[in-house]
């Protein structure tokens, strides 16, 4: 076998390996994505419980890489503490080498029948998560296939004079082999990869044990690296960086000890299993599981330190974007959470602006205007940064429920956009010209406009919990607040009739100004309520235009 052929065909067994990856992370994300998120989010929490779930959710998408970014971006943001995110990472990498460990395995029969049955699943699946998980399936068949083609194309490495001299020639030095294999694992981006592939160095003889384990140390380096590359692309955010330096400084720390002690853990590891692939596996474990129960009582210094190493960013000047990560982007489901936690910060600009709008109504604040026009100006910065963010996120890459959640994170932060637009073009202006006239509302009128002010803070806050929590019963209060408001509109349109015509030099005086007003705010109302449609008409309480009847709804 010429070497030409034999690099293509272990480039080509490779990139198998990685596209089985690819499915098996793909599929996993579009089923559970969003309760993997969820269920992360609730268990870093504590030291223990998130090495648990760090192990756990590695060994649902198959990548501590996956894993990393998805602990890391929690963390920068601010989510949770960094202390259980560096714990978090040290389960992902223990969660990586379980994984390795039954990849190590014999597996000749059970990647056809992963296959078989993933198409079986994939094509004739009527629920897309059922199609998701045959995804799941077919990718797992294919890494096993990919591992089995590889130790065969292997096997006659030793026939190669040049392979063979390029491996005797680093072969009793541990350096240099953690180096090439750091190399390797950097490069396929998953530590998987770069074991299976030393596993098949091991196996066809090209590597002797010593030299693997040294490989092994190199893996686990080169994977800690890829984190870290890809999560500085904000030089000023040093904050960012703290999981993926805490977890690469681990792996330093422990690749250190590993080649003090590789003679005795060599020897130790053939002791146990002497067959190549399982030796490197064994290895894998060892490394992970010594470096875990080692670090894991040390987590709070080292979040403490990583902390004075890297601090957190100045305050982003007005209207910038705080949690819109670029890297995140690969994770469908940390990107859509940074885009929901960017549109809570353009509701909380939405409720600076009501409370403005009501306060120059009293008369209190002259420079109101100004102050909400400013405001209106972040509102504006960042629904136009939230929307480009979304339009970022691979859509081949979203399931169904991703697909679902990315068309409501856009609609909310376009009806919060419309919201503020009434705000500051007209109810802000109608105010505006009370104060420059000298127009007296009244008492009654005040007071009106004051509870309308009021219910609407209360009906932004009923929209956030629809939006965050699909809250079925505010959806229905919001959808009954917003009837609220027309109604209000109509009492309003009753009293200027009743008041006579209309003066043409105040524009209707005190009750035009009052129904210009409860209009506003009706149409503020009506952007909120938008957000309460999608969920009523799921659970089929939402006729056309209103609530279904209201006893089926208040039996639910």
């Amino acid at each position: 076998m010429s070497e030409v052929r034999l690099l293509l065909e272990l480039a080509g067994e490779a990139a198998l390996l990685l596209w089985g990856l690819h499915m098996v992370q793909s599929g996993v994300q579009r089923a559970f994505g969003s309760r993997l998120r969820q269920a992360l989010g609730i268990a870093l929490g504590g030291s223990g419980r998130a090495f648990l779930a760090g192990l756990g959710v590695t060994a649902a998408l198959q990548s501590s890489t996956a894993t990393a970014l998805m602990v890391g971006s929690f963390a920068a943001s601010g989510a949770v503490a960094l202390a259980p995110a560096l714990a978090a990472m040290l389960g992902a990498n223990l969660g990586t080498a379980l994984i390795v460990q039954l990849l190590s395995f014999d597996a000749t029969v059970a990647f056809p029948t992963l296959v078989l049955i993933g198409v079986l699943a994939f094509r004739r699946g009527k629920r897309a998560r059922t199609r998701d998980l045959g995804r799941v399936a077919i990718g797992l068949g294919l890494m096993l296939l990919a591992l089995h083609e590889l130790v065969g194309t292997m096997a006659p490495v030793e026939a190669s004079p040049t392979l063979r001299a390029l491996l005797t020639a680093i072969a009793g030095q541990p350096l240099p082999n953690l180096l090439l294999a750091a190399a390797i694992a950097w490069a396929a981006h998953s530590s998987i990869a770069g074991l299976l592939f030393i596993a098949g160095l091991a196996g066809s003889g090209a590597v002797g044990p010593a030299a693997a384990l040294a490989m092994v140390l190199g893996a686990n380096l080169g994977s800690a690296l890829n984190p870290l590359l890809e999560a500085g692309g904000d030089r000023e955010d040093k904050a960012r960086l703290r999981v993926p330096a805490g977890n690469l400084l681990n792996r330093l720390v422990g690749c250190a000890i590993g080649l003090l002690l590789l003679p005795q853990a060599t020897a130790w590891l053939q002791a146990l299993d002497p067959a190549p692939a399982r030796l490197v596996a064994n290895a894998h474990l060892a490394f992970n599981l010594a470096t875990g129960l080692l670090a894991l009582p040390l987590v709070p210094a080292l979040a403490a330190l990583l902390r004075r190493w890297l601090p957190d960013r100045a305050a982003a000047e007005a209207g910038a974007p705080r949690y819109l990560d670029e890297a995140a982007l690969t994770t469908p489901s940390v990107a859509l959470a940074n885009a929901t936690r960017e549109v809570l910060r353009i509701a909380d600009q939405l409720e600076a602006m009501l409370r403005g709008s009501a306060a120059a109504f009293r008369g209190e604040d002259r420079e109101a205007a100004r102050a909400i026009n400013r405001m209106d100006d972040v509102v504006d910065r960042l629904h136009r940064a939230v929307h480009a963010y979304l339009a970022r996120i691979p859509r081949e890459t979203l399931g169904d429920e991703e697909s679902r959640r990315l068309a409501e994170i856009q609609a909310f932060a376009i009806a919060l956009e419309h919201a503020a637009d009434v705000v500051e073009r007209d109810l802000v202006r109608h105010a505006a010209k009370r104060l420059r006239r000298g127009l007296a509302l009244g008492p009654g009128p005040a007071r009106e406009i004051e509870s309308l002010h009021t219910a609407l803070l209360e009906q932004l806050r009923l929209a956030i919990a629809v939006f965050m929590m699909e809250d079925a019963e505010a959806a229905r209060r919001l959808v009954r607040g917003k009837e609220g408001l027309r109604a209000a509109e109509r009492d309003a349109a009753r009293r200027m009739a009743e008041a006579g015509a209309l003066d043409a030099t105040e524009d209707g005086g005190a009750a035009g100004l009052l129904l210009d007003a409860v209009r506003d705010l009706r149409r503020v109302g009506g952007h909120l309520a938008v957000v309460a449609h999608p969920l009523l008409e799921r659970r089929g309480e939402l006729l056309p235009s209103r609530l279904a009847r209201e006893s089926a709804v208040e039996e639910d």
